[in-house]
């Protein structure tokens, strides 16, 4: 099937996660704040079940190692999410962040791709052609164009762009992008973010790299989105708040 996926820009699926969220706020008389009450959308809005199970198990895929490699599934004939029982939160709490991402991403598939399923084909037929290019592959290896789009789907859709400026306000009320770039200089509009570094009598003994000072800025955010650090790096990178250069 994923021959048959369109190209579909950000902005695109931007403005459809956006559209989901009015949706969800005009049906239940709500206003979102974070974090996005994803099960909600999902299995009230939605009208997706949800459900945990060994995912290699349920669909006879042997697994690369000890991590799975599927980490959820939609059935969209039925419709019906399955989540590999490794991110349950209630068992794993640790995993509530990749847990929500995940129902995001199968999400998005429901928004933007159940066109494109043969309404005639039953549960069975849906798993035998439909499911495994549907499945949430845990290895950025092996993203097809689909899984990419319900990934941002999902970035979008847990982290909209108006509560993460809002909470980047909150945090830094200039309002400017931080980078981090040791080797250039900032410019007015811009922020610049010093290294940390560890030393000791004789000096140095540790420094963090690029990564570790941008997973540190964007831990709190992650904290309040119920996201994965690296989940809210990426989105705040994307949204231009977050840089590892100036342009």
């Amino acid at each position: 099937m994923n021959k048959n996926v369109p190209f579909l820009t950000k902005e695109y699926i931007e403005r459809d996660a956006a559209t989901l969220l009015f949706e969800y706020e005009q049906a239940r008389g709500v206003v979102i704040a974070p974090p996005v009450p994803i099960e909600d959308i999902v299995e009230k809005h939605q009208k997706i079940s949800i459900e945990f199970d060994d995912t290699h198990r349920l669909f006879d895929v042997p697994r690369s190692g000890a991590k799975p490699d599927i980490l959820g599934a939609i059935f969209l004939n039925e419709p019906r999410i399955v989540i590999d029982e490794s991110l349950d939160p209630e068992e794993y709490p640790a995993k509530e962040g990749q847990y929500r991402f995940t129902l995001g991403h199968e999400g998005g598939h429901w928004r933007l791709h159940r066109h494109l399923v043969d309404k005639n084909q039953g549960p069975s037929a849906l798993f035998q052609r439909e499911a495994l290019p549907s499945f949430n592959f845990a290895s950025s290896k092996t993203k097809t164009r689909m899984e990419w789009q319900a990934d941002f789907y999902s970035s979008c859709l847990l982290m909209p762009p108006d509560l993460v400026l809002a909470a980047w306000n909150r945090k830094f009320p200039d309002g400017r992008p931080r980078f981090i770039n040791p080797s250039l200089s900032a410019r007015r509009s811009f922020v610049k973010v010093p290294l940390e570094i560890l030393c000791d009598d004789y000096g140095p003994i540790w420094s963090e790299t690029v990564d570790e000072a941008l997973d540190r800025i964007a831990r709190p955010f992650a904290e309040a989105f119920l996201v994965s650090t690296t989940a809210m790096r990426i989105r705040l990178e994307d949204l231009g708040l977050l840089l590892r250069k100036v342009p």
